[in-house]
């Protein structure tokens, strides 16, 4: 008997669907149907069946629907690689083709009607009628990859959202003519200012301009249909003019400022190109509905601002919109080649679902030029695509024919509605070209001159769009004349307006969120600020940070900690270093600051030393203690972050610049780990201020210190980051005891301007015997800039200063020695350095003979060369290690060998 004989009696179409289901999610089928497609596939090889075992077996009709379902499949499967994207080149030819034949079907099953139909919501119909649904859908202008997804509910959206108008949009006549008004501003104003501005650089976005009615639609949707109320949006050089003006209504006038070169208006800062600048908009569309847009600023290290969109996104999700992503939308503009060879953007993807990082999902444009600076896209990338890195989170892609304006809106659109119902990342691969060279200045003909040949032959989006509406009538001539010369004399205008500005002018970016805090120079960093917090409500929350909540039970060890710190507080009144840390953050919480810490490992800290989240031992759940604080009006975040140090620490300094209320800090897992995130020191936490007035207060704790633990986890390189130190941008602190770490992390705080703060923070010292501090330091001090020697000062020959952990081995070698006439003084804040009360501390010691700076690092790293530049109060001898191409050795042996070397020459007195 036919163990098959039952498909006879069943409908093809059911039979299809379901398989199209198992293909989908295979243990969501019935499992005598799984079973059933199970031994299909294994007897189906190369896309047809084999003669001698299921074909004598199952039904000829059934057999013939399987492989019209295959053929479905291979189009959802496969079809975005034999799409009309490209509007410049010939695409890559890829082998099976989508040929029925591939499939075991011919030319005689074309007339034939079949039930798989229904899988595409067809009904059953010709096979011809099929296939071509299927090649408009997945083969035209918008090629879709999706079907690796393994959400069921996603992939079936997808299924139905693409079934419907075949994927194409059906705008009506007033949205055709706004996506051609949007189409004349991007092409005109690029054409306007190739024409005035003849080899400027301005990256333009010729070639890319559908980019720019996409933006239009995508924000008027958000708004008016999904009550999106924010948006950030990151993009690099590329187009970022176009985008300023025609979408974030940046006035023409000072953008035809820049373009001459006018000084700023603003002798204290020094500005940027003006490709490099940002804004904040509000707009409110024709129903009502309003959208604030943030541009953000960026410098030309590319992909770098998406992780600092990220960071500003989740800080508006955090504090603005009380945890709901669906109020804000974040978007970032990728170029092909940055995003393919950037390592930021694979880390960036990484965040996109993890706690401490996520935005509800994030809309990545790639502007795809094919090319980079010159080199092409065949040498840029081994994967398929450009955007092949947001399948590590399995984000669909659109890949859009950029040529095809409605297709590329149709895309943005569609990209909207999958990230506002699954909160999730999506990708759009603009496929275009670039007309001219990397800055308009270059000839990109030296490098693909067969290329640059079809570029300069192709017609313009907005004529191809344009010709579109006139032949189908939603447009006549007088229309588009009078568009094109109403935006172009204004342009005009505009330029002859500009001729009368005498300066140019940086507007400050989110001015609402900063409008309380003014920008402060180096005076107001040198003055005192009231750090006290009383002393019962400080041995308030220890009391909390040391008992264990009731109905938890914690680990026996953890339990001794908690013990400790109780101990700490109400018995021996000597405070360590994690304990006088978390007394910052709680004091803080109390006066109303959130608290958001993040990096690798932070919540226990590497040397295991912080313990800010515990965990219950029987059900795992995460315990904060100062968040059950009843008396706290802030909250406290703590983070352990990806294994990235440059991506996470954009996102953080990102969040510190949307937050100025929070204290945000980023810990390096080690201080010279920070090495991976150099950029965003370069760019951002140094220069950010003087380039695009931005204050940000993000703190960065850098553990430092000569334990012989070999080159890697000694230094935390402190004169790269003092190299970046001037004017008044920033503070770098080392400090040596807990309570001048307290009154530092209040400080930050309490200041009512920001500035970012490196911490060089130790390892050996956290449970150092010596290293401790009263709670009454902590009640009633203040941050020491300097904090000067006990010794009697008319005994004092030799005048040592130093910084942080070495000030302890000097201690314990001069206690050795029982020297009482070298006196050791620390230097707290390396910048901005306290030279008045630095001075006043030499004054106290009048029979000196000797100034010496002693540090442990080799001779050219350390702050000696920092020290040697800016401090000339006295003449200063220095000890230390030689000069060395690491900054220790990897032998202990030798390491300490070294070590005490530096030492006795510090007490050499004939050094």
């Amino acid at each position: 008997m036919d163990k098959f004989s039952f498909l006879n009696g069943a409908h093809t179409g059911f039979i299809a669907d379901l398989y199209d289901q198992y293909l989908s999610n295979p243990d969501g089928v019935e499992p005598s149907w799984r079973s059933f497609f199970q031994g299909y596939d294994l007897a189906n090889e190369d896309y047809t069946l084999t003669e001698d075992t299921v074909s004598t077996e199952i039904p000829q009709e059934v057999k013939k629907e399987f492989l019209v379902v295959d053929l479905i499949n291979g189009y959802r499967t496969r079809g975005h690689l034999f799409t009309e994207t490209n509007p410049v080149r010939e695409r890559r030819q890829y082998q099976p083709t989508l040929e029925i034949s591939n499939f075991g079907l011919t030319d005689e099953d074309l007339n034939k009607e079949f039930s798989a139909g229904d899988v595409i919501g067809l009904g059953k119909v010709k096979l011809s009628v099929i296939i071509n649904h299927l090649k408009s859908i997945y083969c035209d202008s918008i090629g879709v990859e999706y079907m690796y997804m393994r959400n069921p509910e996603k992939l079936k959206w997808w299924q139905s959202r693409l079934n419907e108008n075949d994927n194409h949009p059906n705008y009506s006549t007033d949205a055709k003519k706004y996506i051609l008004s949007k189409l004349n501003q991007a092409v005109t104003f690029e054409s306007f200012l190739q024409t005035k501005y003849v080899g400027q650089k301005r990256f333009s976005l010729e070639g890319g301009e559908a980019l720019i009615p996409g933006i239009s639609v995508l924000l008027r949707e958000a708004a008016e249909t999904y009550g999106v109320e924010e948006c950030v949006l990151a993009m690099a050089h590329r187009g970022r003019l176009n985008a300023l003006v025609n979408i974030f209504k940046k006035p023409v006038r000072d953008l035809f400022s820049e373009f001459e070169g006018k000084d700023f208006e603003d002798e204290n800062i020094d500005g940027d190109v003006k490709y490099h600048l940002g804004l904040t908009l509000s707009k409110t569309f024709r129903n009502g509905k309003k959208i604030k847009m943030n541009l953000v600023p960026n410098p030309s290290h590319l992909e770098t601002v998406a992780a600092v969109a990220g960071g500003i996104t989740r800080a508006k999700i955090d504090r603005k919109y009380k945890g709901d992503s669906s109020k804000i939308l974040s978007i970032i503009i990728h170029g092909d080649a940055a995003i393919a060879g950037q390592g930021i953007a694979y880390e960036i993807v990484q965040m996109a679902k993890l706690n401490g990082y996520k935005t509800g999902g994030t809309i990545h444009i790639v502007v795809n030029n094919q090319i980079g600076f010159t080199t092409n896209y065949l040498d840029a990338r081994s994967s398929t695509y450009c955007t092949d890195v947001g399948k590590v989170t399995l984000s669909p892609v659109l890949h859009v024919n950029a040529d095809d304006t409605e297709a590329v809106c149709h895309a943005m659109q569609m990209a909207l509605a999958f990230r506002m119902k699954f909160e999730s990342d999506i990708f759009i691969d603009l496929l275009g070209y670039r007309k001219y060279g990397h800055n308009e200045g270059d000839e990109p003909r030296f490098t693909q001159p067969k290329l640059y040949k079809a570029i300069a032959k192709h017609q313009n989006v907005k004529d191809i769009y344009a010709e579109r509406l006139l032949k189908e009538g939603s447009i006549d001539e007088n229309y588009l004349t009078e568009i094109t010369s109403e935006f172009k004399n204004m342009l005009e205008k505009e330029f002859d307006l500009s001729k009368e500005d005498k300066t140019s002018k940086v507007k400050e970016f989110m001015p609402s969120t900063w409008e309380a805090f003014d920008r402060e120079h180096l005076p107001s960093m040198l003055e005192p600020v009231d750090t006290t917090y009383k002393v019962a409500q400080i041995k308030h929350i220890a009391k909390i940070l040391s008992t264990v909540p009731e109905g938890l039970k914690f680990l026996r060890k953890v339990e001794r900690i908690l013990q400790g710190r109780a101990k700490m507080v109400f018995e021996t009144n000597k405070l360590d270093w994690g304990m006088a840390e978390n007394l910052a953050y709680g004091t803080l919480m109390e006066e109303g600051f959130d608290i958001r810490i993040s990096g690798q490992d932070v919540e226990r800290g590497t040397f295991s030393h912080r313990h800010a989240v515990l965990r219950d031992e029987v059900t795992e759940e995460r315990i904060n203690l100062l968040n059950t604080n009843p008396s706290s009006k802030g909250e406290m975040y703590v983070y352990n972050s990806l294994l990235s140090e440059y991506g996470v620490l954009g996102f953080d300094y990102g969040y510190a610049m949307a937050n100025p209320n929070t204290l945000t800090i980023w810990e390096a897992q080690f201080g010279d780990f920070s090495n991976g995130a150099q950029i965003m020191f370069d760019q951002y936490i140094s220069a950010a201020e003087d380039k695009w007035k931005l204050q940000n207060g993000i703190v960065i704790l850098l553990p430092h210190g000569y334990e012989g633990q070999g080159s890697e986890h000694s230094s935390a390189r402190i004169e790269r980051y003092l190299q970046l130190c001037a004017i008044d941008n920033m503070t770098l602190a080392n400090c040596t005891t807990p309570a001048n770490l307290y009154h530092l992390l209040r400080r930050q705080m309490k200041r009512d301007y920001r500035k970012p703060l490196i911490i060089f923070t130790p390892k050996s010292l956290l449970r150092h015997t010596k290293v401790m501090s009263s709670v009454e330091d902590l009640a009633t001090g203040e941050f020491q800039e300097v904090i000067d020697d006990t010794l009697a000062p008319e005994k004092i020959k030799k005048l040592v200063f130093c910084m942080g952990k070495f000030y302890y081995d000097l201690l314990e070698e001069r206690e050795i020695l029982e020297r009482e006439d070298v006196a050791l003084v620390r230097i707290e804040q390396l910048f901005p350095l306290h030279l008045d009360k630095i001075q006043k501390v030499i004054d106290r010691y009048p029979n000196v003979e000797n100034y010496v700076w002693a540090q442990e690092e080799p001779r050219n790293m350390g702050a000696w060369s920092f020290m040697l530049e800016r401090f000339d109060l006295v003449k200063l001898k220095v000890c230390s290690r030689k000069y060395y191409a690491v900054p220790a050795a990897g032998s202990s042996t030798r390491f300490k060998k070294r070590h005490k070397a530096v030492i006795d020459s510090v007490f050499n007195d004939n050094e």
